[in-house]
């Protein structure tokens, strides 16, 4: 009896990073729990929900999300985010966020030594520089590749406004 025991630890150890890998990115949780639970976000969460993107960020994907971090939006001037969260500037606020987004997985590596402009979902475009560091149109990339299930993250230290 022992002996079952031990296989079937033994078979059970073998399985389980695989299935935690099942995925294929090494992550169950998508962007938006992945930003949920990293805690550094609760802004950039709230404006995702008040925008109604949520389902869309939890979608299929693949994205590559520039995520402020709550300290980015605290630089923005006083009442930009309270104004932002209103019912009646919902269209900003979905512009603002989607400038954040791009289709399509883009590692850091990727970019480094090179100047890129590719465009967000939005249709407006992001300056990429990585040959010192990398900025995206004037943030600095704080973070970089952090994996969910749907796509990548890039934390930033800046607000990107369209």
């Amino acid at each position: 009896m022992n002996t079952i025991k031990k296989l079937i630890f033994a078979i059970a150890m073998l399985i389980l990073p695989l299935a935690a890998n099942a995925d294929g990115h090494g992550t169950k949780k998508d962007i938006v729990d992945t930003a949920i639970a990293n805690g550094s976000f609760t802004t950039l969460v709230t404006a995702v929900k008040a925008a109604g993107l949520v389902d869309t960020l939890k979608g299929k994907g693949p994205f590559t999300v520039f995520a402020p971090t709550d300290d980015a939006f605290s630089k923005l001037p006083k009442g930009t985010i309270d104004s932002l969260l209103k019912p009646e500037n919902k269209s900003k606020l979905v512009a603002i966020l989607t400038h954040h987004v791009i289709s399509g997985v883009v590692p850091s590596a990727d970019v480094v030594s090179k100047k890129l402009s590719p465009k967000t979902v939005n249709g407006s475009s992001l300056s990429i520089d990585g040959t010192m560091g990398v900025m995206v149109s004037g943030a600095k990339v704080i973070a970089a590749d952090v994996k969910a299930s749907n796509g990548i993250i890039h934390v930033i230290d800046k607000v990107l406004l369209p």
